[in-house]
């Protein structure tokens, strides 16, 4: 079992985002930041995570308690005042076995990779290890100092450091590793003999070099992915950070975007081969997309799983979708949870599905709304349909058979039979079944069915 315990730096108060929400739980691709740094933590498979809270602390436990539900990995401390980084982390600090490596996170850096987090913690297993980045402007960043030979010899923070100092480009980023057992001692010897007055992490690296402990740096990936977020700007920048790293993913797995600066997935992708997503569109959830399949402009899709070949077009909303291949959904259409399309089923504009089964060829092509509904194959479902599916306290089925025919501006009143290869004529409001191989009208108060009536041939 791993003996990491990454302690998760998560108490300040964000006064720049100017919300009444932490700032730790603004969001980035729909998940609170702190939300990312719990999950990366998990994958340097790390024994405990110790979220050091101070404002908003009680929403921010309410939101894991919902997020997170029974888990017991996560453990909380709380900084009262804010009096720095070397402070917070000596609030979580007692918790932490002394034989276990401690790693330094932050909440508000919410795209730290696993990979730089593991190389880290392994830097750190046994003396004192530091993530450092180079920036071309490196302004509000604490500078990393270094001997002729190469060595860490401390940290100087940007309102301590002089014009040569500040002119290094090779910066802290906060992240750091080391055992228990020796940073425990070095929390406990950091002052606040400097200019903000508060207690500094950074010191220990002083401490660690006048006890003649080697101080290793791990070079970020890249430069977003250990940037702090302090305002919406920064937000805004780390959501398109985001958002390109995982269009780029799904790129060099075979997915083909019209922009990719113009995507966002709020969620995971299984994407086939060939498939093909277009500008605006939002993935959410759990989404599964077959080989060929292609997303129109401006769609949002949210747990749904497309067959092979199958079609969304412009600004349709899938939510809870499990379709079958050659499908042809929208434009303008809205399918709701716990729907079910065979093979070949299309639905067009204005088209709303709620908890419906469509089966195989099956059409409804605009302006109809289908809700609790079984329906067959080869059904055509015209312009106007309504399924009456809500009798002001409770929800009904309508089952339609294979190969009926529902004629325009006609409503089905719930619970409701349409037998196979009925036809129900325009117009017609149906309150009961609609027998087999017959014409069922109802325009007037009057509902007839007229026997051995044949169906149209094409001319």
């Amino acid at each position: 079992m791993s003996n990491i315990h990454v302690i998760i730096l998560a108490a300040g108060q964000g006064t720049r985002m100017k919300s009444a929400l932490p700032k730790v739980l603004h969001a980035i691709a729909g998940k609170p930041m702190l939300g990312h740094v719990l999950d990366t933590a998990r994958g340097v498979g790390a024994a405990a995570c110790h979220v050091v809270y101070g404002h908003g602390g009680e929403q921010v436990q309410a939101w894991f308690s919902t997020a997170y539900p029974g888990d017991s990995t996560v453990r909380w401390a709380q900084q009262a005042q804010q009096l720095g980084t070397g402070h917070a982390v000596n609030q979580a600090a007692p918790q932490v076995p002394d034989d276990a490596t401690i790693l330094i996170a932050y909440g508000d850096v919410p795209l730290i990779s696993a990979a730089t987090l593991t190389a880290l913690a392994k830097a750190g297993a046994d003396n004192l290890a530091l993530v450092t980045v180079e920036l071309s402007q490196p302004r509000g960043y604490g500078r990393i100092l270094r001997n002729a030979a190469g060595a860490v010899t401390g940290i100087v923070e940007e309102n301590d450091a002089d014009d040569v100092q500040r002119r290094i480009g090779e910066v802290n980023t906060g992240l750091m590793a080391a055992p228990a057992r020796l940073l425990k001692p070095w929390l406990q010897r950091i002052g606040k003999g400097n200019k903000k007055g508060e207690y500094y992490l950074t010191d220990v690296v002083g401490f660690a070099v006048a006890d003649g402990m080697p101080v290793k740096t791990v070079a970020a990936q890249d430069a977003a992915e250990v940037e702090g977020v302090n305002d919406r700007v920064q937000l805004a920048q780390q959501e398109r950070a985001y958002q390109l790293r995982q269009a780029n993913r799904l790129m060099r797995e075979g997915v083909q975007f019209a922009d990719p600066a113009r995507f966002d997935l709020r969620g995971m992708l299984l994407a086939g081969k060939d498939v093909f997503i277009d500008v605006g569109v939002i993935i959410e959830g759990v989404c599964e997309l077959g080989d060929g399949v292609r997303v129109g402009a401006y769609s949002v899709l949210k747990n749904v799983t497309l067959g092979a070949n199958s079609q969304v077009l412009t600004h349709s909303v899938l939510e809870g979708l499990k379709a079958g291949a050659d499908c042809r959904i929208g434009p303008f259409s809205r399918v709701r949870p716990d729907s079910i399309f065979a093979d070949e089923v299309h639905i067009g504009n204005f088209v709303e599905v709620k908890k419906g089964q469509l089966g195989e060829g099956t059409k409804a092509g605009h302006l109809a709304y289908i809700g609790d509904a079984m329906v067959g194959a080869r059904v055509n479902i015209s312009a106007g349909v309504i399924t009456c599916n809500y009798d002001g306290a409770n929800k009904h089925m309508t089952v339609i058979g294979d190969d009926a025919f529902i004629g325009t501006d006609s409503q089905l009143v719930a619970p409701v039979t349409i037998e196979r290869n009925a036809y129900v004529a325009a117009g017609s409001t149906i309150t009961k079944t609609a027998p087999e191989d017959a014409l069922t009208i109802c325009r007037a108060r009057e509902q007839k069915s007229i026997s051995g009536w044949k169906k149209p041939v094409k001319k």
